[in-house]
């Protein structure tokens, strides 16, 4: 590869930096890429780049994807995020770029996001920080840095620009994509067999996840199949495990085997599981978003340091919920156990109760689909894609 791209300026050929440091990150870029590109062909792009985004036609001068981290762990990618601003700032320095792309990830993106304003180019933030929750005394940053926010979640609008930031709600790319999925029916009803209740547990797609998420869930299952044996011994309840990528397959299949429960596990797609299920048991993240699309009753669970929690997390949080389907609902429309939990016995009560009560399940997946409506404008990427052309033409006029 080239030390750098052949790219000239010029007003009929816009240039857009563009910056993704997850996979989720990348996915968007590339999504974005593909709109603008069909709206204006000559569009081009650099920046530090995914898979996905290099396939969509960005040339990429830095790949974060391959480190991604969450919560504390992005202290151990410290010294890849330092490299990244900087060979980003070189580029940003070396070339006429007409706009500035930075997809989620605050922390690396909103110094990366001062180093191109510092330069005079104009900076779009794709899915707003969530300063709502966290870390509102950086908003200051954010109305410096940023020419104009994509918010994803309808109340962000109105929050950021009684904050001084110009602010669009675009709609949810998420939920945009899960209302175009065909669901493999015969699969659902494959996933249903045999059984009177189905119970599907979402662990997570990465190994650090999985291990702090299914061993909780794996003595939720043993303390319901112990229930159900004295409770209601004939009634079948069938529990299926999500298998979200293959790298988290052996990690997954050694702890259930290691539990010795009857569990299922279900590789790929996890959209039919979740359909079939009458309950799940769910990380906490963007996936939830997808079982209240679904209205799939949920109970959302994470278990992470209690130590780093309370030493940092409960000074810096300011919700009183912290999983998205609650903060959408403004209360607690499914229960939720996070960002810890002492005991997985309340969890397990919770269990019990919901697939005892199927009107509970019934009044629960009707908030769920009332959350999400708003979620699904139908033209999420195709309005961030046009908010950047409109800066670009802004830019150059």
């Amino acid at each position: 590869m080239p030390d750098s791209p052949n790219y000239p300026h010029s007003p009929k050929k816009p240039l857009v930096f563009i910056s993704a440091a997850e996979p989720s990150a990348d996915r968007l870029g590339e999504a974005l890429i593909e709109r603008a590109t069909r709206i204006c062909p000559e569009i081009r792009f650099v920046g530090v780049a995914g898979p996905r985004m290099r396939a969509a036609g960005c040339w990429s001068i830095f790949d974060m994807t391959r480190h991604a981290a969450m919560l504390l762990g992005v202290f151990g990618v410290i010294g890849k995020a330092i490299r990244m601003q900087n060979t980003a700032e070189r580029y940003l320095r070396r070339y006429h770029f007409d706009a500035a792309v930075v997809i989620d990830s605050p922390t690396l993106h909103l110094p990366l996001a001062g180093r191109a304003q510092a330069i005079g180019i104009p900076v779009m933030y794709y899915i707003a920080p969530q300063m709502w929750a966290w870390g509102a005394h950086r908003i200051h940053k954010l109305r410096s840095r940023v020419d104009r926010v994509a918010a994803i979640l309808p109340f962000e609008e109105e929050y950021f620009k009684n904050r001084g930031v110009d602010t669009t709600f675009v709609g949810h790319p998420l939920i945009d994509r899960l209302a175009k999925v065909t669901i493999d029916r015969d699969m659902v009803r494959t996933l249903r067999a045999d059984a009177e209740l189905v119970v599907g547990l979402l662990p997570g797609s990465r190994k650090h996840v999985v291990s702090e998420v299914l061993p909780g869930q794996l003595e939720i299952v043993q303390r319901v199949f112990q229930h159900n044996e004295s409770t209601s011994p004939t009634r079948r309840i069938k529990f299926i495990a999500s298998v979200a990528r293959p790298q988290v397959a052996p990690h997954i299949e050694s702890l259930i085997a290691a539990s010795g429960l009857p569990i299922e596990m279900h590789p790929g797609n996890h959209t039919e599981l979740i359909e079939a299920a009458d309950l799940v048991l769910v990380a906490s993240g963007t996936v939830t978003l997808e079982v209240a699309f679904l209205k799939t009753p949920m109970i959302v669970m994470y278990n992470a340091s209690p130590l780093v929690y309370n030493l940092i997390g409960r000074w810096m949080i300011t919700i009183p919920h912290l999983s998205l389907p609650n903060i959408l609902a403004e209360r607690e429309l499914v229960p939720e156990f996070m960002p810890y939990y002492k005991s997985t016995e309340p969890i397990a009560q919770r269990t019990i109760e919901l697939l005892e009560n199927e009107n509970l399940r019934k009044e629960m997946a009707c908030e769920l689909g009332r959350i999400i409506a708003p979620l699904n404008t139908g033209r999420a990427e195709e309005s961030v894609a046009r908010m950047l052309l409109d800066i670009i033409e802004t830019n150059t006029h």
